[in-house]
């Protein structure tokens, strides 16, 4: 344990005095032979350059350290889901409004009111409807919370402030005591300063003006970075827990696969080798709009059956896609989307289990209202899951080489010339296409699914596939939280029951140890 701060004594004060008044005495003779010998102009004139270029070099240090502290600024997380990143918001603006004046650092009761504001901030937003929105809260997931924030907010502290890991909380009250002494000090210096030599005492105090005002910048800014990491920090893994993002377990949830995923691998007979959870691919579209043959050419080989008889798939059929680039995937055959055997319950529930979402579309058909509708219904049903991401969506013009001229067929296929008439036809073709199912026309891909006739699919359409590879692994990431957090509440609720069971057992042995004694 430390000593505390000894008074000051008058007579070490009196000799320290003493001993420091030849040396002001030295600076005031200075200044007057520096006046006698005409050079005191020139040392003004360097003494306020180098001022300002001190002055100068601080600010841009400051910047320079304003800078460090932006770029480790938490950003929100890009696989949450659309609520969530409302709920941001909120909590980037409550960060704004911290001040370091309202918030001391040497009051310790800051900590816990800066969380529960920002939790409170979280938890009004997910429960809006609920008196006290903080309460909605399990005691092993609000311990995490803080263990999470503790961890980073640690992390950055240790790495962007200087001495941090060598100074502890009393050094710095310790500090605050020497600061009033010296200051008094310094107090009585500058008192002399002015009597034995007012020009340098007025230099002096003009260049203490503007150091302290470069460290009061630096200070303030150095707090205000503090405690809005310490809100965002907060807000960042409430808003992990409130989404479903933040399961008690340690691992990536997509290490194993799903219920669903493991169900449909059961019907495959090469059964997947890989415990990662695969991509789920789910193709759809009208009947005879050539799904299956859109499987086929992505598998090179004949895989799924298909005929020129509608209906001719009863089911959502799985097959395991693997191909360079794409993460192991299950795609699914389905029935048509006007057929009786899929109705939109069925796509609904299929579409809520999948991570990327291919609809065929024949170009050689302007009869698309029915396709349209469906596409509407899907539209719904993802904004109304605020708790999940919306699935991208990819349209597969099929047929295209039954626009006219119908006999011609010569790939590959120049859209962006006006002289081919069979180039003309497939863009005005991938247009409305866009136009009658309000998708950017981006998004539409036009193919030939014919056998011996492939065109468009190894190239262009594969490589539209990858790109919206990254935002189906956020669906799925999320898709397997959900499937982790259900297994692992049910997982909990066993334990929890066989450790009750446990002690309800040895409860009677418990006790009457304890009567023996």
């Amino acid at each position: 344990m430390k000593a505390p701060l000894p008074a000051v004594d008058p007579l070490r004060l009196l000799v320290l005095t003493l001993l420091v008044l030849p040396v002001l005495a030295l600076l005031g003779f200075g200044m007057l032979w520096l006046w006698q010998s005409g050079n005191l102009q020139v040392w003004l004139i360097a003494m306020v350059v180098c001022g300002g270029l001190g002055y100068g070099l601080q600010q841009w240090l400051v910047r320079r350290e304003r800078q460090l502290l932006t770029d480790t600024v938490t950003e929100p997380n890009p696989d949450w889901p659309p609520s969530a990143e409302v709920v941001w918001r909120k909590v980037e603006a409550l960060a704004e409004t911290c001040n370091p004046e309202d918030w001391p650092l040497e009051d310790g009761t800051w900590v816990l009111e800066l969380g529960q504001k920002a939790l409170q901030t979280v938890a009004h937003c997910y429960h809006p409807n609920v008196e006290k929105p903080l309460l909605e809260l399990t005691v092993p997931h609000t311990l995490l919370i803080i263990e999470r924030a503790s961890r980073d907010l640690r992390r950055d502290v240790a790495e962007k402030i200087p001495f941090s890991n060598r100074l502890t909380i009393g050094d710095l009250f310790r500090i605050q005591r020497w600061k009033a002494k010296a200051e008094q000090i310094v107090n009585i210096y500058r008192a002399g300063s002015v009597i034995f030599n007012p020009v340098n005492a007025l230099l002096g105090e003009a260049w203490r003006h503007l150091r302290e005002r470069s460290f009061d910048q630096a200070r303030d800014e150095l707090h205000r970075w503090f405690l809005r990491a310490y809100i965002c920090k907060v807000g960042y893994y409430a808003i992990d827990l409130y989404s479903g993002r933040l399961p008690l377990g340690d691992g990536e949830p997509t290490t194993s696969s799903t219920p669903e995923s493991l169900a449909d691998l059961e019907q495959i007979e090469e059964k997947a080798k890989s415990t990662v959870e695969p991509l789920r691919i789910l193709v759809l579209g009208r009947s005879n709009a050539g799904k299956s043959s859109l499987i086929n050419a992505l598998f090179g080989k004949l895989t799924t059956t298909t005929d020129v008889l509608p209906d001719t798939t009863q089911a959502l059929q799985p097959f395991i896609l693997s191909r360079e680039g794409l993460t192991q995937a299950l795609i699914f055959d389905s029935p048509g989307c006007d057929s009786p055997f899929f109705d939109d319950k069925q796509m609904l529930a299929a579409a809520g289990n999948a991570d990327l979402i291919l609809w065929i579309s024949p170009a050689n058909r302007p009869d698309r209202q029915a396709e349209r509708n469906c596409i509407d219904t899907l539209r719904a049903f993802q904004a109304a899951r605020m708790d999940r991401r919306p699935t991208p969506l990819l349209i597969v013009a099929s047929f295209i080489d039954r626009l006219r001229p119908v006999n011609e067929w010569h790939p590959p296929y120049d859209l962006t010339n006006r002289q081919d008439i069979k180039a003309v036809n497939i863009t005005a073709a991938v247009r409305a296409i866009a136009s009658d199912l309000a998708v950017p026309v981006e998004q539409v891909i036009p193919v030939c699914l014919l056998a011996g006739k492939i065109y468009n699919v190894d190239d262009t359409l594969w490589a539209a596939i990858l790109n919206h590879q990254d935002e189906a692994l956020r669906v799925r990431l999320i898709r397997c939280l959900d499937a982790r957090k259900r297994a692992e509440d049910w997982i909990m609720l066993r334990r929890q029951m066989a450790g009750a069971g446990r002690f309800l057992r040895d409860l009677p042995e418990i006790l009457s140890k304890r009567s023996g004694r």
